[in-house]
């Protein structure tokens, strides 16, 4: 595989290219909503955008906030900010990890440490996950949110960063990176079951380049990039091996997301984004976009155009063509950033005009309902 060991025999196949998606009529963007409710109050089912990233009393953050993923269901959003007047006990100077349910309007703060990569979230919204610092090492903690009980990953010899977590945070996925790279085994992309303390190997590499594993819901399917050879594999654990690359022997490609059901691999290559269908084996090109997400059912595509003066972020129906305009500001987003269904949107952006009020100056965190 191109200097690649994946510990089982991976097939390669040709992905089919279906039809490119068309370019519909992209609908107006939808008016600001100023909303961000007192601490317990329920949030009101509104179609627009909030910000999320506020003090209890919905005061605006006193620093920046971003690196944010949502859950299937919308209720919970994970970000990062190093805004000190988030909660009440918010560490001063330094970026932390924060969860926000929606329904309570309750932000609550994910332990002290200063999180190297975005943060992850469980599909349940009961887990996060984040890499951090720990002495000479980098490990990846995870907390539960009800009770703020923590367990990490043990990389006492290893770098490891990337995780993801699925559905109900039993098992995270993650690449760990050897502290001084050796002539082979630079790098393995592997699952850790937190129930029972199993550790399986999906994939090996003689490289560092990223891996990016993303992992399916219900824990079954991880897809995994060979940065270096430039290739999408899908890992199946019932049988063991993984099927790819997705993209064809020939295509250059890196991986954005597996969907939540796992049936949808999005990814890149060149100018264009693919979304793979991993039941039918085709594949449907979104041109001269780049995908940041894909919602959990694979239906809803969130992309940036690469085109510049229109809107910053789009959500795509991949079944209708049809487009809505997720933000006309400068805007950003990464993986998980959309509720099943393409219901809300997450995002950060330092403009200032999105919401009423908006005058700290720095990176804000925002939903967008779009029904």
């Amino acid at each position: 595989m191109r200097g690649t060991t994946h510990g089982v025999t991976a097939r390669r196949a040709r992905a089919a290219l279906g039809a490119a998606v068309a370019v519909c009529a992209v609908t107006a963007a939808l008016p600001g909503a100023a909303w961000a409710g007192p601490a317990g109050a329920a949030g009101p089912a509104i179609v627009g955008v909030e910000r999320i990233s506020v003090a209890p009393d919905g005061t605006q953050g006193d620093g920046g906030s971003g690196a944010a993923s949502i859950t299937p269901d919308g209720r919970r959003v994970v970000f990062s900010s190093s805004a000190r007047n988030l909660t009440p006990d918010s560490p001063a100077g330094n970026e932390a990890v924060f969860v926000r349910d929606q329904q309570t309007a309750l932000t609550k703060r994910m332990g002290t440490y200063t999180p190297l990569q975005p943060p992850a979230i469980s599909g349940n919204g009961a887990y996060v996950g984040y890499s951090l610092q720990w002495i000479n090492d980098v490990r990846i903690r995870q907390y539960q949110v009800s009770s703020g009980g923590t367990a990490s990953a043990n990389c006492s010899a290893y770098s490891c960063d990337q995780p993801s977590l699925n559905g109900d945070g039993r098992y995270t996925a993650l690449a760990l990176l050897m502290r001084k790279p050796a002539p082979t085994n630079r790098q393995r992309v592997e699952v850790h079951d937190w129930n029972t303390g199993a550790v399986v190997t999906v994939a090996s590499f003689e490289h560092t380049y990223p891996a990016r594993p993303s992992i399916s819901g219900d824990g079954r399917y991880v897809a995994y990039q060979d940065g270096a050879a430039k290739d999408v594999f899908v890992w199946d654990r019932t049988t063991g091996t993984s099927t790819g690359p997705v993209e064809g022997p020939a295509t250059a490609a890196s991986l954005v997301q597996l969907s939540d059901d796992g049936g949808t691999a999005v990814y890149l290559s060149g100018s264009h984004t693919y979304v793979h269908d991993l039941r039918s084996g085709t594949t449907r090109t979104v041109t001269d976009v780049k995908g940041l997400a894909v919602d959990p059912t694979g239906r809803h595509l969130l992309y940036a155009p690469n085109a510049t003066g229109g809107p910053s972020l789009v959500l795509r129906d991949l079944e209708t063509g049809t487009d809505q305009v997720v933000s006309d500001r400068p805007a950003t987003a990464g993986i998980d950033a959309v509720s099943t269904g393409g219901r809300d949107v997450v995002f950060q952006s330092a403009a200032d005009d999105i919401v009423p009020g908006d005058t700290n100056g720095t990176s804000d965190v925002f939903v967008r309902h779009l029904f």
